[in-house]
This record gives structure tokens, C-alpha cells and sequence, in this order.
């Protein structure tokens, strides 16, 4: 295996990192958008008030895209274990 092989693997692990990540982190930066806005909006200045409607929200998205992120991992490490198994890893 050379280097473009390597490198190409890796992005790849990268690309699949990022499609499990992102909708995780977009529903994280949302709820903590509007939490703010309301705080601004109401003049509450309560540190603690982000918290927990932001593990709410991230817990409730990893329940409803937790098969899709065990698919694509599970779809990264077959391609993996077939280079394994040519011989090329």
C-alpha cells in the first residue's frame, strides 16, 4: 500500500466522521442559538439555562440518528477489512 492509498483512506475516515458528527452538532448549535436569543430577549442571565434543553436536544438527535451513524461506520469498516482481506492493508 503507497501513500495516495494511505491518504485516501484517511479522508474517507474523515468524510465519515464529519456525516456522523454534523446533524449532532447543528441541532447543538441551534438549540444554543435560540436559548440565547431568549435569554438576550428576557434579560435572564442565567449561565446554567443553556444546558440543559442544549443535552436534551443532542440526546433526543442521537436517538433518532444513531442507526444511520452505525451505518455509515459500519459501511467504512467493511471497505476497510476488504483491503484488509486483498492484502492491501
Amino acid at each position: 500500500m503507497n501513500g495516495p492509498e494511505v491518504l485516501d483512506i484517511g479522508r474517507e475516515g474523515f468524510f465519515v466522521l464529519i456525516k456522523m458528527l454534523t446533524p449532532v452538532m447543528v441541532v447543538g448549535l441551534g438549540v444554543g442559538l435560540i436559548v440565547a436569543l431568549f435569554q438576550a430577549l428576557t434579560q435572564i442571565q442565567e449561565m446554567t439555562l443553556v444546558f440543559v434543553p442544549k443535552i436534551l436536544a443532542i440526546f433526543i438527535t442521537l436517538m433518532l440518528v444513531l442507526p444511520f451513524m452505525g451505518q455509515a461506520l459500519a459501511t467504512y469498516m467493511n471497505q476497510i477489512m476488504a483491503l484488509v482481506i486483498q492484502g492491501q492493508g
